[in-house]
């Protein structure tokens, strides 16, 4: 199972995320739940580092991702859109696949 965890600082902006485990909805080079959640939590990175300039702290090996982003950057409208459109197309897509993803989030 997938578990992705995000963080809210202690405004409510958020802050990381941490992503663990696997989705095991099919093999590993048929499951295009995986590649969906990888896509969608791949581009937060994308987006707050490539387009806003925000800096990015990541850290990534198979079956595992965290990224935490700088504080300086947590108060643009823009990130955070950018963030809350990831949480909300990761717990749309966990919602459509329970037995393989969970989303839950956490303060820092």
């Amino acid at each position: 199972m997938l578990r992705v965890e995000f963080y809210e600082d202690s405004q409510g902006r958020l802050s990381s995320f941490v992503a663990r485990g696997h989705v095991e909805y099919a093999i590993e080079t048929d499951d295009v739940v995986c590649a969906a959640a990888s896509a969608i939590l791949q581009t937060a990175w994308l987006g707050l580092q490539e387009h806003l300039r925000i800096g990015v702290e990541a850290e990534r090996s198979p079956g595992f991702l965290r990224l935490r982003w700088e504080e300086d950057g947590r108060a643009s409208r823009e990130a955070q859109a950018i963030l809350g459109t990831v949480r909300l197309a990761i717990e749309a897509l966990a919602k459509q696949y329970p037995e393989n993803i969970a989303v839950s989030t956490a303060r820092d």
